[in-house]
């Protein structure tokens, strides 16, 4: 992807954030940090990037998901460079937030209570969580009242997160203020995902780690498999030892990227990641794609989505045709584009009035004369058509008088536009 790393240096001073509007207590907002610079490493390790980052930041749980503050930067933006695309495509689904004082503390260790949270928003699941039902229950750990006492508005999640099988059978506490460790992450992620038995499968896979004496037997298939899947990596110092260091506490900045990555593979719900190519220029608040795989879809835009093109926040109108995007939708809208490569530059782009058109013995366009005015001097411009021409518009227009923008390279037109 064109500029992905260079991006987040550049962009963050000018770029919004959706916060949820919080209440008095901080849910996900307890979480800290973030462990290295962020990226596509070159494989499961390396010693700068810790792919296990991921960050659920969320200090919102009494908040409706409609309940949007538009913040336009942190206080401590520097230091969530390598984790802010992570971040904003999580904000923008409602998974996490920053805190009230306009700080994110990505270097911050995350709690256990905020990463459940967190998965459990990822899933799909928060109106479920905060609905009077599952706020209601009368949970059967054995430090339900600190939580029900402490963490009020975390007892749904708790609750929804027991239906959901993101506790062990032999767990007794929720242990809410204790860190969230890298290996009880990356446990708790591959079962929001529902691969627990596909885990359990790799039980006897062999660690290729110097520290893999410290991951029990029980959890090893799930390292392996969150290996597999690309949504942890474990670390390689110079000398080539790879360490996995399971019992290391995960930070805000680092459940970001985590949480990210997991959401790639989780089964469709509300949200969904989307590769694709700008098939025409934005019209009409709506964003047209052709897939990866071909098939030409249509979405609208969500009122606070974020766009980001040429390393910087940008506004829907700098989308163009042929930009290749990766993109983010939230309840059927589109909530974050990044342009991952430009559309090629054309040789010949004008905006002009058609004077003439010009067609062979089968009916086919072969040339176009364009009447195109520029600072009061008018000039005639004659261009020949290329056989694979996209028209874009009403057909029916395609004559004497209209509006219509060409562009093209190897000095044929290959893209005739109508205007209105």
């Amino acid at each position: 992807m064109t500029g992905k790393n260079k991006w987040k240096k550049t962009l963050i001073g000018s770029m919004a954030l959706v916060l949820l509007a919080s209440g008095g207590t901080s849910a996900l907002a307890h979480g800290k940090g973030h462990d290295d610079d962020r990226g596509k490493g070159k494989g499961w390790y390396d010693d700068k990037r810790d792919y296990d980052d991921d960050d659920d930041d969320d200090d919102d749980e009494d908040d409706d998901d409609d309940k949007y503050k538009v913040r336009w930067h942190f206080e401590d933006e520097e230091e969530l460079e390598w984790a802010m695309e992570y971040i904003m495509r999580l904000a923008s689904k409602g998974v996490f937030t920053g805190y009230e004082d306009g700080t994110f503390k990505p270097k911050q260790k995350i709690s256990r209570i905020e990463t459940l949270t967190a998965a459990v928003r990822l899933m799909g699941l928060r109106a479920q969580a905060e609905s009077a039902e599952e706020m209601s229950t009368e949970l059967q750990f054995k430090d339900a009242d600190k939580i029900e006492k402490k963490y009020p508005w975390a007892v749904g999640y708790v609750a929804v997160a027991l239906e959901n099988d993101l506790f062990f059978e032999n767990e007794s506490e929720v242990k809410p203020e204790a860190n969230a460790t890298r290996l009880w992450s990356t446990i708790l992620l591959i079962k929001a995902l529902k691969l627990e038995d596909e885990a359990k499968a790799l039980n006897n896979t062999k660690l290729d780690f110097k520290d893999a004496h410290e991951i029990p037997a029980g959890s090893v298939g799930y390292v392996a498999l969150a290996l597999q899947k690309g949504i942890i990596t474990g670390y390689e110092d110079k000398r080539g030892n790879k360490t996995f260091r399971p019992n290391q506490p995960v930070t805000r900045a680092e459940l970001a990227a985590l949480l990210d990555r997991t959401d790639s593979e989780m089964p469709d719900h509300d949200a969904s990641a989307i590769y694709g190519e700008v098939k025409v220029a934005p019209t009409n608040g709506a964003l047209t794609i052709t897939k990866n795989d071909g098939t030409l879809l249509t979405l609208p835009f969500d009122a606070n989505v974020f766009i980001f093109r040429d390393d910087v926040k940008a506004p829907i109108s700098a989308l163009q045709a042929g930009d290749k995007v990766f993109l983010r939708t939230y309840q059927g809208k589109v909530v974050f584009i990044e342009v991952t490569q430009n559309a090629e530059e054309d040789d010949i782009t004008e905006v002009g009035l058609i004077q003439s058109l010009t067609f062979n013995s089968n009916a086919k366009l072969q040339k176009l004369t364009l009447k195109v005015t520029t600072n009061n001097e008018t000039n005639y411009v004659i261009y020949d058509i290329a056989d694979d021409v996209v028209i874009v518009g009403d057909v029916a227009k395609l004559k004497a008088d209209q509006v219509v923008k060409v562009s093209g390279d190897d000095n044929k037109v290959d893209r005739i536009e109508i205007l209105s």
